[in-house]
């Protein structure tokens, strides 16, 4: 398998293992081609956002524990939809993007000026203080 890369043109980072995320469960925002929905952008969730998602359909809240799915919550990362993150952009709820997760495919939808205008500016996953 050839080496991803993210928005920065380096190699993809995980997303998140906790909750593991991507659409293979391997916690990357990977480009699969058998994956209609592109979840390719590495996101922090916020509140707003997961109203704003399950509005639309997707509820990304409640655990689904046949799915192996704990349900999100505020501040989890996780590999989102592209069509949804651009939707929730355009109706200004999108969550803050981590560049070093997002697949670099997504630049062929939203611009990197856009997504760098959405960086994630909080702690690292797993990183501790003190």
């Amino acid at each position: 398998m050839s080496e991803e890369t993210n928005v920065l043109g380096t190699e993809l980072e995980p997303c998140s293992t906790d909750p593991i995320t991507g659409y293979k469960r391997d916690g990357c925002c990977r480009h699969v081609d058998t994956d209609p929905g592109r979840h390719e952008v590495c996101a922090v969730v916020t509140a707003d956002f997961l109203e704003y998602s399950k509005a639309k359909g997707n509820d990304l809240m409640t655990p689904r524990p046949a799915l192996d799915f704990p349900g999100l919550e505020p501040g989890d990362r996780w590999c989102l939809c592209l069509g949804r993150w651009i939707e929730a952009f355009d109706d200004d709820v999108a969550p803050p993007v981590v560049l070093e997760a997002t697949n670099e495919s997504v630049l062929d939808s939203v611009r990197r000026s856009t997504l760098e205008a959405y960086e994630y500016g909080g702690e690292p996953e797993g990183s501790t203080t003190g």
